[in-house]
């Protein structure tokens, strides 16, 4: 899974549908609607030229779900072939037309929504406030005219410099979605233009709008099902939470834009010269290829000698997401610093392991974890659990396309039911993580103390190539030397590093030139 990010400076503006991205108010009115259609369909006529059949969820994502409550009763009902008169606005709730139907289906959602309250999403509430921080304007977008109460009771109102909803586009005569006009009246008021901002959304029907009104980034949001509806729709990526959106920092910048580090050589050996290099490196994906078979990567025989001549002029450090016993056994280059488990374990050469205390509380939970999901992964085709010491994972990268989602909303949904334990996404890999405030930049940082390797003599350099390895990036990003190794499987995300390495070959010998030029005065 692919993180999806948002750049503040790009992005001057985020519109958030309300219904299902920023409440939990989707399901009040999938309710409402069905207890409309169900009671109508059942109460009208038999006619062959005519399907009865309860409403379902299907219905409610296709004719329904994003688009007004006119426009809603008017797609369905013509897709179970019956044609109703539009009616008039003031037409009584349950009048056979477009209108009162609209209104009947009304009346069943504030009733819905007085019995049950609004339950905001803490991962949209976050990310708003985050955006906010940084300056970015925030727009709520919502086909009902019960927006503004939604989100007074939500408590949320404050967040959202503009609304606009079903009331605003009565007023304006906007057509609803999928047609763009909605999304682009907010963008209007926000005083932003289309092409700089953002739109969120859980329906077909406004990820449609958003692609039609040519908005900088569509990300839809499948908080359950598969995204694939989505991304037909036009969604330029799709999320399970927004906890995976990503935002920019000063600093970043998109893996596109990173030098490579040996076309721009003269330029980053003058962050290194004069002071002694720490290499620390990442394992999968840097110095060994990532592989189907995670048990099958091993070191080269050109890429351990080309470590062991670098222990030989300057510190080096390996941390993996591997047990600190498997990665070890993999390196096998005296004089190694090792930490395993991104970074839960550590060892210096010839060492005993050292183990974060905090990380042991969770492996109660990891244990859990892994039988519930070899149990519920077991006849996903290709998906693999791999438990490690303080780590859980399943692998995808042998995962038909269509199962991929099946696998990682296990995933979530088993680390979201267990306490202690949080999600980290990977290269095809997504993994179960003790959740407290430890990573691989920590980790970083704990080793150049332990081994006196912290002052300002001294220039640590880290190099990796997946998102967790972004801690460790940014952890060197001030006061040291940060490499991304790419890949495809990335995409254009963003990064901390200042400099790229096209393969494990090209970062070999980018290593070499810094510590040959670190001890250079």
């Amino acid at each position: 899974m692919v993180a999806t990010s948002i750049d503040p400076i790009r992005h001057r503006a985020v519109l958030f549908d309300v219904d299902g991205v920023l409440t939990d108010t989707a399901r009040l009115h999938a309710a409402a609607w069905k207890r409309l259609f169900d009671r109508y369909l059942a109460e009208r006529p038999a006619n062959p030229a005519e399907d009865h059949r309860p409403f379902t969820d299907d219905d409610y994502q296709h004719h329904v779900d994003g688009k007004s409550r006119i426009d809603g009763v008017l797609d369905f009902l013509r897709s179970r072939g019956i044609r109703l008169p539009l009616g008039e606005v003031d037409d009584e709730a349950g009048q056979e037309t477009a209108h009162g139907l609209g209104e009947l289906k009304d009346e069943h959602f504030l009733a819905a929504l007085d019995e049950h309250g609004v339950e905001v999403f803490p991962d949209a509430v976050a990310l708003a406030e985050s955006l906010r921080r940084r300056g970015v304007s925030l727009a709520a977008i919502s086909a009902s005219r019960n927006c503004a109460r939604v989100l007074e009771l939500a408590g949320i109102a404050h967040l959202f410099g503009v609304r606009v909803d079903g009331v605003v586009a009565d007023r304006l005569g906007l057509p609803g979605k999928p047609n763009p006009a909605l999304l682009l009246q907010a963008t209007q008021r926000l005083g932003v233009p289309a092409s700089r901002s953002v739109v969120v959304e859980d329906a077909e029907a406004g990820v449609a709008a958003a692609r039609a009104g040519g908005f900088a980034l569509v990300l839809g949001l499948a908080r359950a099902g598969p995204p694939d509806r989505l991304l037909a729709s036009g969604a330029n990526a799709v999320v399970s939470s927004l906890d995976e959106v990503v935002l920019a920092s000063p600093g970043q910048r998109r893996l596109s834009e990173v030098p490579d580090g040996l076309e721009r050589w003269t330029d980053l050996a003058e962050r290194v010269r004069g002071r002694r290099p720490v290499l620390m490196l990442d394992f999968d994906g840097t110095l060994a290829p990532i592989q189907a078979d995670p048990a099958k990567v091993a070191l080269s025989v050109p890429t351990r000698s080309a470590l062991q001549e670098l222990v030989r002029r300057c510190p080096v450090a390996v941390i993996s997401g591997r047990d600190l016993s498997d990665v070890r056994s993999r390196v096998r280059v005296d004089g190694v610093w090792c930490a395993g488990s991104h970074g839960f374990e550590l060892a210096g050469p010839g060492d005993g392991p050292v183990a974060l205390e905090a990380g042991e509380a969770a492996l109660p939970e990891l244990d859990a974890a892994e039988q519930r999901l070899t149990a519920e992964l077991g006849p996903v085709a290709g998906a693999l659990v791999d438990r490690k010491r303080f780590a859980l994972a399943a692998h995808y990268r042998n995962v038909r396309p269509e199962e991929v989602d099946r696998v990682v909303s296990a995933v979530r949904r088993v680390g979201a039911e267990l306490p202690g334990l949080r999600v980290a996404p990977g290269r095809k890999v997504v993994e179960l993580l003790p959740d407290i405030d430890w990573h691989k930049g920590r980790a970083l940082r704990w080793l150049l103390e332990r081994t006196g390797l912290a002052g300002a003599e001294h220039v640590p350099v880290f190099a990796g190539d997946d998102h967790t390895d972004e801690y460790a990036l940014r952890e060197v990003h001030d006061d040291g030397l940060g490499i991304v190794v790419l890949s495809a499987e990335h995409g254009d995300r963003l990064t901390w590093a200042h400099c790229s390495a096209d393969g494990t070959r090209p970062l070999l010998e980018l290593l070499a030139r810094i510590a040959a030029t670190g001890t250079e005065r």
